[in-house]
């Protein structure tokens, strides 16, 4: 139990207040109402919920969704859940995020997308971490940039000031609607830092964690029954040991794996190359 100390340090020094941001809304193109599926009695935004709280670190979760009526049912899934709803524009998320910061009152804030409720918060965790350890030296630290574990795991970690600056800047379409691309398009402007996963592994493009299709949904369904009722707090090597046992499970959605939202802007992103993104055939 030599952690318990660190930990212990860590809820006594730490006077930043954190807020998570969990982007979410109804209207999908490819899945619509994702956030609203069960899984285990639960909605996937629960679940989701439910794994954030699991972090060592004292948080605000803080839904983001939009203010078109479709999404009132998120606002209400919120309040059941417990946890504040923030409601704003559809498509400029980055205005969402930000407007959802400043109400809460942030100095650090984490963008975690509705569409990971596999997330080990053990992940969260190491990001938090390396950004406290490095005190006052980054302004954003993700795992994203790039990728390295399964995709579906995704912490993007800003200050406040560096949020507010992007708010401030930012002014293309895809900056506006995935918030922190402007932020890593600009390394000259921010200081940055990507926190690996620590196997030396990148299972970034061959193993989905992430839903946007009804395969995730079966995948992350499958996994949840394996998992959930033995060890509520599973982690991402105990999923990847399930799959290691049962193949048929990993074959759910792998024909997905890989696919990701750089696919469409490839063109756009001078900090993305084509080996970090696959397209359907």
């Amino acid at each position: 139990m030599n952690w318990l100390p660190q930990v212990i340090y860590k809820y006594m020094s730490l006077q930043d207040h954190i807020v998570i941001i969990v982007q979410a809304r109804m209207s999908s193109s490819r899945l619509p109402g994702k956030a609203m599926m069960p899984i285990l009695g639960k909605s996937l935004l629960a679940r989701m919920v439910e794994r954030l709280q699991m972090s060592y670190y004292k948080a605000t979760i803080v839904i983001a969704t939009s203010t078109d009526t479709g999404d009132d049912l998120i606002e209400q899934e919120a309040a059941t859940i417990g946890v504040p709803c923030y409601r704003g524009s559809m498509d400029n998320l980055l205005d969402r995020h930000y407007q959802a910061a400043v109400q809460h009152h942030a100095d650090v804030v984490l963008k975690i997308p509705s569409d990971c409720p596999l997330i080990d918060p053990r992940i969260i965790d190491q990001v938090l971490d390396f950004f406290f350890d490095h005190r006052y030296s980054y302004d954003y630290v993700g795992n994203l940039h790039p990728a390295t574990l399964p995709d579906g795991n995704d912490v993007e970690l800003m200050t406040m000031a560096c949020l507010e600056r992007t708010w401030q800047e930012a002014s293309r379409p895809l900056e506006l609607e995935h918030t922190t691309p402007y932020i890593w398009e600009n390394p000259e402007q921010f200081r940055i830092a990507n926190v690996p996963w620590g196997t030396g592994l990148n299972f970034s493009m061959s193993h989905r964690f992430t839903i946007d299709y009804p395969e995730d949904y079966a995948f992350i369904c499958s996994v949840y029954q394996k998992l959930y009722p033995r060890r509520k707090n599973f982690s991402c090597n105990d999923i990847l040991q399930l799959l290691e046992n049962d193949p048929a499970i990993y074959e759910i959605n792998a024909r997905y794996a890989g696919v990701n939202w750089y696919r469409n802007h490839l063109q756009e992103l001078k900090t993305i190359t084509p080996d970090q993104t696959r397209i359907l055939s």
